[in-house]
């Protein structure tokens, strides 16, 4: 910001250098470019995503069924074992062997994850399938589609405020060296000389 607001000061300044101009016009266009473009990129990128997982919802409400299961018997948990769906750890999920008819009509015997806390032989739970009857995750629902859609906006959004100013410092941070380095030369050029004037050596 000052050195936007130097762009007003350095108007007619004498000591002006082109390099100050240069990084104030810098850092006024990154800040537009935040203020106006990111917005409508996290915007653009937001829509693609709701539009492209809000498709993906309705295609796993089609391809994905809910089946009653019945327990034969409880398993024992592998301690390396994870359920994807329940990562959060809120649900208690238990290993079983069950029974279920797919959607087509076959008969289905494997293991499954009974959302029971202490599954017995004959309890029902419900599991989520294909149409041949294989065990699937439960689709995704339109709320968490939304979400990860307006993340994926201000994620976007963020990346791209985040590379506009660092490609600004990096920019800046050039200029600073080679304003340095022509200083370093002025002071070579000037070194044998510096004290001398008016001694009359």
């Amino acid at each position: 910001m000052r050195a936007i607001s130097g762009l007003w000061r350095w108007r007619h300044n004498p000591l002006r250098r082109t390099s100050d101009l240069v990084e104030a016009w810098l850092a006024l266009a990154v800040l537009l470019l935040v203020l106006l473009v990111t917005p409508v990129i996290g915007f653009v990128v937001g829509t693609v995503a709701e539009d492209s997982l809000q498709q993906s919802v309705k295609d796993q409400r089609q391809s994905r069924h809910p089946v009653t299961a019945t327990v034969v018997r409880k398993l024992e948990r592998s301690p390396l074992e994870t359920d994807p769906e329940t990562s959060t750890g809120r649900e208690a999920r238990t290993p079983v062997l069950a029974d279920w008819t797919a959607p087509d009509g076959t008969a289905h015997q494997a293991t499954a994850m009974a959302d029971l806390k202490t599954p017995h032989p004959g309890d029902h739970f419900r599991i989520w399938t294909d149409a041949h009857g294989t065990v699937v995750a439960r689709p995704l629902d339109s709320a968490t589609a939304t979400t990860h859609a307006v993340l994926a906006g201000v994620g976007a959004a963020l990346l791209t405020a985040g590379l506009a100013e660092t490609g600004r410092r990096l920019i800046v941070w050039r200029m600073v060296r080679r304003r340095y380095a022509r200083w370093d030369q002025a002071w070579e050029r000037a070194g044998p000389d510096w004290g001398r004037t008016g001694t009359g050596c």
